[in-house]
């Protein structure tokens, strides 16, 4: 057992002998993550913020949210009238993956554009800012009707959510409407974004800087990582949101996020605007069952197995090995992460705290004729439902790596859903395909394609058809299913198959699902036959949401009374605020870890081998001490990274640390590994999120790797 997984397990029995963990204490283990219809009833003096509501965000006038971006599904901050967006380096690595061949390796040099000539496409990156949100919670109920059934239920109030989205765009031109859910069948929100379509790489520090550390030091503190990259959104010469063109200009954003050269100390107080991606502090202990015992569990095992496949595939060829890195990465950061939450689950028995809340709150409803006619079979229904979801889970996980893990099947499942998709109307079909993402959604399949590697779609797919067979033989009486074929024979249809040649891949975009079929591809023959075992899938989940909507709708219903309370919602995508201070933590209760790494910690893990290596050009400056004006006042070094008590998940990545005053002292990136457990519950004694220094990227930027003309365009106060 690791040094990092003893603390983990040390802070959490601290924290669970002493009850400050769990959801025991629904409003504490809720705080920190707001979202921005909840501004007005926040004290913002109280949480070290000197901006009013109104001036962090307003849709009738300028405000700061008006700098803040979401960058794919991270988020971002422009820093120049001229569209200039800090986010992270791992925000930006499908770009400098996708630019990168061994010839001009982005990835291990970095890359500077020196005009904006040079700035390299991002292909299929896209960029939205918020302008606006308003309750639509009665129009997208209005469509459901007593007695009907549950698939029926999420496909009406979809396809509602769709119309209201229609509709707004048609009164708004030029902007993206997208109805969010905020509580589980409860309410919804419509928000209106901008949305940038041509979006550049400007900068990068080598992979040995941005990621610094690899999977070692992931959700490790302290961190030496200098986890940054700049952008550039463009739109057309008319300010309209468009396709990449050479013709296009810099996006003009209405507000620039200011950034302070002297970044932030221990103490200060800081907060985050950002778009946090899923929590689940709200679903229920057979949720919570399931995850532990099911989900999470196969993640790690699915997960692990595919990172030694790509791994082993770039081994001895560099070239293979820039095709396999985005998804390494990726698989690699949620496969930590999962370990991380089941170890925090599991130590810190946040299932049995979840228990205890639900027994108390079914003696509440029990008490009651009335409130256990209406309420008393919430909670059955709800354990039942994921009772059947964990029999059912490992075979529906493993289908959906079958069809989206090796690359060509996950081109032949685009194809045949798309097709059938298409054909419905707009307001009908699942997101993706959509006309208003559709060009995205092809553009994200098209560079996937171009991570094409044969022989590592063989063994992925073999990898995937065993696995499959073992559940088929553990489950007997099942029929021969269309996935289980012979295993010789994948390789013979990956060898054959046309789907990664982007001519042969244009002309299936034009047909329908039985021209498709058609077709000499063995693996699109493979998916005709497979395609009605994902439709069976997608309606059960369908029907599974149906329920879900309706049994969350009554449950939170129910709390509400109970607790006597109004809750914040899960985090879904949509901006949120979170505040606290540059903070450090004691991982044992005689050891305490400050909350601002420097540059000498760096040096000391340099090894000169992966994945510990500082290029020379950064040493050197160091060891001159050519440090500008970027140096710590306390710790006379160049501060890299701190740690901050702030609320956040996934999505939060390249969120703005700002300063008191609205203005940017760092760039969040990462949380440590007692803080894998956010998603579930969230509590201020463990909970530390990690950003890098602005200090440090400017101090790069400016100093080490001689960028002027961009330091001259962020116009850093007080440098």
């Amino acid at each position: 057992m690791n040094t990092s997984t003893n603390r983990f397990l040390f802070i959490l029995t601290v924290l669970y002998l002493t009850g400050t963990v769990g959801l025991i204490d629904v409003t504490r283990a809720e705080e920190g993550m707001y979202p921005i219809s909840e501004l007005e009833r926040l004290d913002l003096v109280s949480l070290g913020i000197d901006l009013t509501a109104d001036e962090l965000f307003n849709s009738q006038h300028v405000s700061l949210v008006d700098g803040i971006c979401r960058v794919n599904g991270c988020t971002g901050s422009f820093i120049s009238a001229e569209g200039l967006i800090i986010t992270n380096h791992h925000c930006a690595y499908e770009a400098i993956q996708q630019a990168s061949t061994p010839d001009r390796d982005l990835l291990a040099d970095g890359f500077q554009a020196k005009t904006r000539s040079d700035e390299i496409p991002a292909a299929g990156y896209v960029v939205r800012i918020t302008e606006s949100y308003r309750d639509v919670s009665s129009q997208v109920l209005s469509v459901v009707e007593p007695g009907m059934n549950y698939l029926a239920r999420t496909d009406a109030i979809r396809k509602q959510s769709r119309q209201l989205e229609k509709e707004a765009e048609a009164q708004h031109p030029g902007l993206r409407a997208e109805v969010a859910e905020m509580f589980i069948g409860k309410t919804y929100v419509l928000f209106l974004y901008t949305f940038l379509r041509d979006v550049r790489l400007v900068f990068a520090p080598p992979a040995s800087i941005g990621n610094f550390g690899g999977e070692q030091d992931n959700w490790q503190w302290p961190r030496h990582t200098g986890d940054f990259a700049l952008m550039r959104a463009y739109t057309d010469p008319r300010g309209a949101s468009a396709m990449f063109d050479e013709s296009n200009i810099a996006y003009r954003p209405k507000r620039v996020i200011r950034v302070n050269a002297n970044g932030a100390n221990e103490g200060d107080g800081v907060f985050l605007l950002g778009y946090p991606g899923r929590t689940v502090r709200h679903q229920t202990a057979s949720f919570v069952e399931t995850e532990q015992r099911v989900r999470l569990p196969l993640i790690v095992d699915l997960y692990g197995w595919q990172m030694d496949e790509l791994i082993n595939a770039g081994a001895n060829d560099r070239a293979v090995e820039l095709k396999m890195l985005s998804r390494l990465r990726s698989l690699q950061n949620v496969e930590k992460r999962s370990r991380g939450q089941l170890l925090g689950l599991e130590r810190a028995n946040i299932l049995a705290a979840r228990q205890r809340d639900e027994e108390r709150l079914a003696k509440f409803i029990a008490a009651d004729p009335q409130r256990a006619r209406r309420f008393g079979g919430v909670l059955p229904k709800l354990d039942a439902l994921y009772q059947q979801l964990q029999v059912s889970l490992p075979l529906e996980m493993h289908l959906e790596q079958l069809r989206t893990a090796p690359r060509l099947m996950a081109a032949a499942w685009f194809l045949f859903d798309s097709a059938s998709e298409r054909a419905k109307p707009d307001v009908e079909r699942e997101l993706p395909y959509a006309d208003k993402n559709f060009d995205q959604t092809v553009q994200l399949v098209r560079n996937s394609l171009r991570d094409f590697h044969g022989p590592t779609d063989q063994r992925l797919l073999r990898g995937l058809l065993e696995r499959l067979h073992a559940i088929d033989r553990a489950q007997p009486g099942n029929q021969a299913q269309p996935w289980l074929v012979d295993l010789q024979m994948v390789d013979a249809w990956v060898d054959v198959s046309q789907l990664s040649q982007p001519e042969f891949f244009a002309h299936c975009l034009q047909l329908d699902p039985a021209a498709l079929a058609k077709l000499d591809d063995p693996l699109l023959q493979w998916m005709h036959r497979l395609y009605p075992i994902f439709m069976t899938i997608r309606q059960s989940h369908k029907t599974r949401e149906g329920q879900l909507g309706e049994l969350y709708g009554e449950l939170l219903e129910v709390k509400q009374v109970f607790q006597s309370t109004d809750f914040i919602p899960d985090a879904n995508g949509t901006l949120r605020l979170t505040s606290g201070r540059v903070r450090g933590y004691h991982p044992t209760p005689d050891v305490f870890q400050p909350p601002v790494s420097t540059f000498r910690g760096a040096l000391e893990k340099t090894t000169g081998v992966e994945p510990f290596i500082t290029p020379a050009v950064v040493l050197d400056a160091w060891h001159s001490r050519r440090f500008g004006n970027y140096t710590h006042p306390h710790l006379h070094d160049i501060p890299v990274a701190l740690l901050y008590d702030t609320d956040t998940t996934g999505g939060n990545s390249g969120s703005p640390v700002l300063n008191r005053l609205g203005q940017l002292v760092g760039v969040n990136f990462d949380r440590c590994f007692e803080a894998t457990i956010n998603d579930f519950a969230w509590n201020k004694d463990y909970s530390r999120s990690i950003g890098v220094d602005i200090r440090y990227v400017l101090w790069l930027i400016d100093i080490v790797y001689g960028a002027n003309h961009l330091i001259d365009e962020i116009q850093a106060i007080n440098r």
